[in-house]
């Protein structure tokens, strides 16, 4: 490429995947600032400059994330987390309050509460993508049916005329 020529554009595939890749950025960025207490502004610097597309020995190369898309989960994440957590609660069953579930899974749930309140997203897409987070991170267990099923009844309560 020449100096001062515009990159291509990501074609609808690519953009559909950098959106994904978001979403798995914004549950890793919102474990990461719940365990060392960092601010929004720190995480998403972070994740942007060293973990977008970076290239790993064990694990090969990262795929670039949605900037934009990437900053709204966490953000919104953090700052409607008092609703989110709500509504995660009234999903969970009473004996397992959002406070006691599994870290990751308590930021899958934030970041997805974040899309299905505050986004446009259908529901059923943010439901499917977040989904698949659940088994990138829980690959052997059942956790991925418990999402899809916590995630359904968070989505059918923000947004009722979805369904």
């Amino acid at each position: 490429m020449t100096q001062g020529a515009t990159p291509p554009k990501p074609s609808r595939d690519e953009k559909k995947q950098m959106r994904s890749a978001a979403r798995l950025y914004a549950v890793q960025a919102l474990f990461q600032m719940e365990t060392t207490g960092q601010t929004i502004a720190a995480i998403c610097r972070e994740f942007e400059v060293h973990r977008f597309g970076a290239t790993y020995e064990d694990m090969g190369e990262f795929i670039e994330g949605d900037s934009v898309h990437f900053r709204a989960l966490v953000d919104h994440a953090v700052n409607h987390q008092a609703l989110i957590d709500q509504m995660t609660d009234r999903a969970l069953v009473a004996k397992w309050p959002i406070d006691r579930i599994d870290p990751v899974l308590r930021a899958l749930f934030r970041a997805a509460g974040a899309e299905l309140t505050q986004m446009p997203t259908p529901p059923k897409v943010a439901i499917t993508e977040f989904v698949d987070v659940a088994k990138a991170f829980f690959p052997d267990g059942k956790e991925s049916k418990f999402v899809n099923a916590v995630l359904d009844h968070m989505a059918r309560e923000a947004k009722p005329s979805a369904f």
